[in-house]
């Protein structure tokens, strides 16, 4: 495998790294309930555990 010759800059490491960022998570608006959430997530409303709009577990607890 072949190496560098010259060893890269810190200056210069940190300027090609500058575009890699973190996303913002897309959120979605339940239709049934009106409770925003991320989407591909379950989400709980008023002790209910949701999942695309159904009751997947009445009076869940999460744990996050």
């Amino acid at each position: 495998m072949p190496h560098p010759k010259r060893k890269i800059s810190k200056t210069r490491r940190d300027k090609r790294r500058t575009h890699q960022n973190a996303a913002v998570p897309t959120l979605s608006t339940c239709a049934n309930t009106g409770e925003i959430h991320v989407r591909h997530r379950a989400y709980q409303v008023d002790g209910n555990l949701y999942y695309r709009g159904k009751i997947v577990i009445p009076g869940a607890v999460t744990v996050e």
